[in-house]
Formats: C-alpha cells, sequence, structure tokens
C-alpha cells in the first residue's frame, strides 16, 4: 500500500512537472498549446489533439510518450493495471486544469472546463 501510494505520488509529481515544459523547435510548448486552444487533457490520462498541424502533433506524441512511460513504471512497482494508473491520472490532470482550458470526459467531446 505505501508502494502504490509512493507511485502515485511520483506519477502527480510528473505530471505537474510537465504542464509546460515540453518544448518543440517550432517553439510551441504545451502551455501554449493548451492556452491556444489546440491541445487537451483527456480522460485516459493522455494529451489529445484539438486542432493544428504537424508541430502539435509532434507534441502530443512527446508528451504522451513520456506520459506513458511513466505510468508503466507506476503500475509495475505498484502491481496494478496500466489502465488503472491512466484513468488516476486522467482525473487528476482534469482536475488541475486550469479553467478555460480544453478537457475530453468519456463518451463526449471537447469542451472548456
Amino acid at each position: 500500500m505505501i508502494t502504490r501510494s509512493l507511485g502515485f505520488a511520483l506519477l502527480f509529481g510528473l505530471l505537474a512537472l510537465m504542464g509546460g515544459r515540453e518544448t518543440l523547435a517550432a517553439d510551441l510548448s504545451l502551455s501554449s498549446a493548451k492556452t491556444q486552444g489546440l491541445v487537451g487533457e483527456q480522460y485516459d490520462g493522455y494529451l489529445g489533439r484539438v486542432a493544428g498541424g504537424a508541430d502539435v502533433q509532434r507534441l502530443i506524441a512527446n508528451v504522451n510518450a513520456k506520459r506513458r512511460a511513466q505510468y508503466q513504471r507506476i503500475a509495475q512497482a505498484n502491481n496494478i493495471s496500466l489502465a488503472a494508473v491512466e484513468a488516476r491520472a486522467g482525473q487528476k490532470t482534469i482536475e488541475k486544469t486550469a479553467p478555460g482550458h480544453l478537457i475530453k470526459l468519456q463518451g463526449q467531446g471537447w469542451r472548456k472546463k
């Protein structure tokens, strides 16, 4: 149980660090992409594309690859499923999403928080 708590604490610390520090050569940051409505947080713990081209897609792929790797580490360390970690991360990222940014709940389309 302590390991599970520690794993989830690490997960949410990672998500906090990823809040706006991912940047591409085209100078599109995660924070900027969210503010522009190009990307949003999804119920599954991953970033999703709302609009934009290849630079947005690269940003999403980069962020999501890092998230998935961290989710897998947490799942393995705590002997829980990847899906459970993704679901919990999705809840947390949506809760922490700033008002006005886009979110996608399960079975729904994009909407502003």
